[in-house]
């Protein structure tokens, strides 16, 4: 079985740097690719989707399909190696961008069904 670092870094109870099975650090890479804007990180300013920035915006039903479309193409270009989406399903409430993706880990071919929450 197969130990990743768990992202982002932190440490576990033991003292000793957090790790994650291979599912789990899939999970966190796609929440942190959800939640970060382009251009927030120096090093590689192309990595993220910017959700977040549309929270405030008009939930109409074209932005909505926009984002959705922001956001797969963001996973398959960025995560593609990592994981295949089977669904996206986005909606905009009250300040909260919640996403719910069904996708396959292609390292261990299981199949998940993870909710993402945020906001601004």
């Amino acid at each position: 079985m197969r130990i990743d670092i768990a992202v982002p870094f932190r440490f576990g109870a033991r003292g000793r740097t957090a790790t994650a099975t291979h599912d789990e650090h899939a999970r966190d890479l796609i929440e942190q690719l959800l939640f970060t804007s382009p251009g927030e990180r120096v090093m590689r300013p192309d990595f993220g989707c910017g959700l977040l920035d549309l929270v405030f915006a008009p939930t109409a039903p074209e932005l909505v399909a926009a984002l959705e479309l922001s956001v797969r193409a963001s996973l398959q270009r960025l995560l593609g190696d990592l994981v295949e989406v089977r669904a996206l399903d986005m909606s905009v409430t009250g300040g909260i961008v919640r996403v719910e993706l069904h996708y396959t880990v292609r390292r261990t071919g299981s199949e998940r069904k993870d909710v993402f929450e945020g906001r601004s």
